[in-house]
């Protein structure tokens, strides 16, 4: 099986979960203290992305949220005060791989284009309703049918043919304290 090489931030205290339990998977309260007040977009929009990513790559039965991973040195995280990085080596076929800009589009509740001229029209559709983006027709309780529309979009993330920037993340189910190849300090 080929291997990849991907590194994730992490807090500092990953290094003892990871040598007390040998294996790191994000809890939900990580998130919720990690966003604090965002959390619950972020949760929203985790979930979406664990539903649909789980039919790409088996999820173990005990994780309910992803571990981000750049899969790239020249765009990876770099450190900040309390957290180290992990260069990872694991299997390839367990690393979902997506353009880096759609998933920001997603965690902006936007809309996913198929392309420029697609992005175009529903732009347009959306002034046509007098909305300025995506995220506001999303967030509304008025556009059932709009949000509908920008939620079915994300499955674009999962769509390789469909691009809007060339940078790329990634993400993984759990950390193995076997995978881990260099801390990051």
């Amino acid at each position: 099986m080929s291997k990849i090489k991907v590194w994730t931030r992490q807090d500092e205290s990953i290094l003892d979960i990871l040598d007390k339990d040998g294996r790191y998977i994000v809890k939900k309260e990580y998130i919720e203290q990690k966003m604090e007040d965002c959390a619950k977009y972020y949760l929203e929009v985790y979930s979406w992305y664990t539903n649909k990513a789980k039919e790409i790559v088996p999820k173990p039965e005990d994780v309910n949220y992803p571990v981000w991973v750049s899969v790239s040195d020249d765009f990876m995280l770099q450190q900040v005060p309390g957290t180290v990085i992990l260069e990872l080596l694991l299997d390839e076929a367990s690393v979902i791989v997506m353009d880096t800009e759609k998933w920001g589009r997603i965690v902006n509740f936007w809309y996913v284009p198929l392309n420029k001229k697609d992005e175009e029209d529903y732009d347009k559709k959306l002034k046509s309703y007098g909305i300025n983006n995506s995220s506001n027709a999303y967030m509304s309780n008025f556009y059932p049918q709009l949000k509908k529309e920008i939620k079915k979009s994300w499955d674009r993330l999962f769509d390789n043919s469909i691009l809007i920037s060339n940078e790329r993340q990634g993400t993984i189910w759990e950390v193995k304290k076997e995978w881990v190849q260099n801390v990051i300090r």
